[in-house]
Order: structure tokens, then sequence, then C-alpha cells
């Protein structure tokens, strides 16, 4: 495989989906990856939470998640969006972004970009203008960003809070899979686990151990789902003591067992 080839295959577009109270947590629940993600919003509105920072979305908006980000989504009946998962940064910013176009020309440019990337993926596209589209990509959001002007969401981005609340949840997104605490993380940053708490309230209404456990809770019902390891095995990845506990926790926020939840998949 070439590594035009190779771009190709580690670039992927997929619609956004709404889905029901049990698979709320497809989307809502606090998630990161190793690479980029690219959120283009078409239609409907709803709020999304990244780095732990929750602001609203609307139509024609792009959102960029930089690798190892946490972030989690609703996704109501009426939205259209899609997701792009990117192989690296593209030329990407190394922080995330939420462009609002408002404007008709920028609205159909990025359109454009997405349909023509979209059709370069099918199995008759051509991986080598998969790239040029990315590049043409990268180099919109750069204009963009330079004629990006959103003061109030910029200033909640700057202040105190949201920069402590950003640095917790980067250390969350590499240690989930330990048995730390919000005492731990909060050590780490210096401050107190209670003050902690309190600028995560601020910055999107969920406590530190809020953010804590549904980072956890997202990679367990990922392993459920898309893999075949035990409950003990999945306990143990994540940190729990044992599989009783890591059952008993699991029930507690989802009123089902790990064996349940996995059967009624």
């Amino acid at each position: 495989m070439t590594m035009m080839s190779e771009v190709k295959a580690a670039l992927t577009l997929a619609p956004m989906k709404h889905y029901g109270m049990n698979g709320r947590w497809r989307t809502e629940a606090m998630r990161s990856h190793a690479t980029p993600r690219l959120i283009h919003i078409t239609k409907g509105q709803g709020r999304i939470t990244v780095a732990g920072l929750t602001n609203g979305y609307g139509p024609n908006n792009l959102i960029y998640i930089p690798p190892h980000t946490m972030y989690g989504m609703e996704v109501g009946p009426t939205v259209f969006a899609q997701i792009m998962s990117l192989p690296d940064d593209g030329g990407m910013p190394t922080s995330p972004f939420h462009l609002r176009l408002r404007d008709v020309g920028p609205q159909k440019e990025l359109q454009a970009l997405f349909e023509a990337i979209e059709r370069e993926l099918l199995p008759s596209g051509d991986p080598r203008a998969v790239n040029c589209h990315r590049i043409l990509l990268s180099i919109f959001v750069e204009r963009q960003l330079n004629n990006h002007h959103d003061t109030s969401s910029d200033v909640r981005r700057n202040s105190a809070s949201a920069k402590l609340v950003a640095r917790y949840t980067a250390l969350i997104a590499h240690d989930f899979r330990s048995d730390r605490t919000v005492a731990d993380y909060a050590a780490d940053l210096r401050v107190t686990p209670t003050h902690l708490t309190r600028c995560c309230q601020q910055t999107c209404n969920r406590s530190a151990l809020k953010l804590l456990n549904e980072r956890i809770h997202f990679e367990a019902c990922i392993l459920l789902s898309e893999t075949r390891s035990s409950v003990q095995d999945i306990a143990d990845r994540l940190g729990f003591q044992s599989a009783a506990y890591f059952t008993r926790t699991f029930k507690d926020r989802t009123g089902e067992t790990p064996t349940h939840f996995r059967k009624a998949l």
C-alpha cells in the first residue's frame, strides 16, 4: 500500500447518529481518541463539551477535536452532522476550535470540501485527491480562524477555570485506565478537589468526578460492545479493584449489569 493509499484508508467520514436513552453514551459520554476529529454540523442544534468546556452549536458549525482531547456531544433527532477521523493533524491547529460560519460563501465552500472528500473516499476515488482536498480544507480552516471573532467563547476559553479544566481533562484522557481519584488529579494540578469540582461545574455543569467517570464508562461500553474481553479483564484494564466492583458501578450508572448490556446490543 502506498503512502497516499494509507492516508485514504486512515481517513474516514461518517454521519453522527441520534441514539435513544440507552445509546446516548455513544455520543454524549466523554471520550477521546489518539487521532484528530472534525465535526461539521449542517442542521439542528445542541451542546458539545470539548476539553471540559460546554458550548452550544448550530448549523454551519465546524468543530475540531485534537488528539487525546476529551469531548461529548448531544445529537438530537433533528441534527445532521458528519465526523471526519483524520490520520494526523493535517495542518490543523494544536488546540480545539469552534467555527460558526455565518456567511453563505464559506458555508458553501466547506460543504463542497466535505462532499469532495466523501466522493474520493469511495472505492473509485483517488487517494491523491483525498490528500489534496485535505490540504485545501486545512487552508480553509486557517483563513477562517484568521477572520474569526467570537469574543464570548474566547473569553470563556481563556478563563482560569477553563484552562484548569482543560488540563484536568487532558490528564484524564491519558490516565483514565488507572485507579487514580479526583484527589490524585487535583494534587497534580496543585489545587484542592473542591476547587477543581467548582471549576468543572462552571465550565461544563459537571463535577470533576462525573467527568472522570464518564470517560471510564465510555471505554467500558466500547470494550463490552466491540470486544469479547471478559468482565474481569475489562475491570482490570480500567483500574477497578475487582470485577464485582466494576459490575456494581456499571449497574448504578446504567441500570443493568455489563453482561446484560452486552447481550442487549
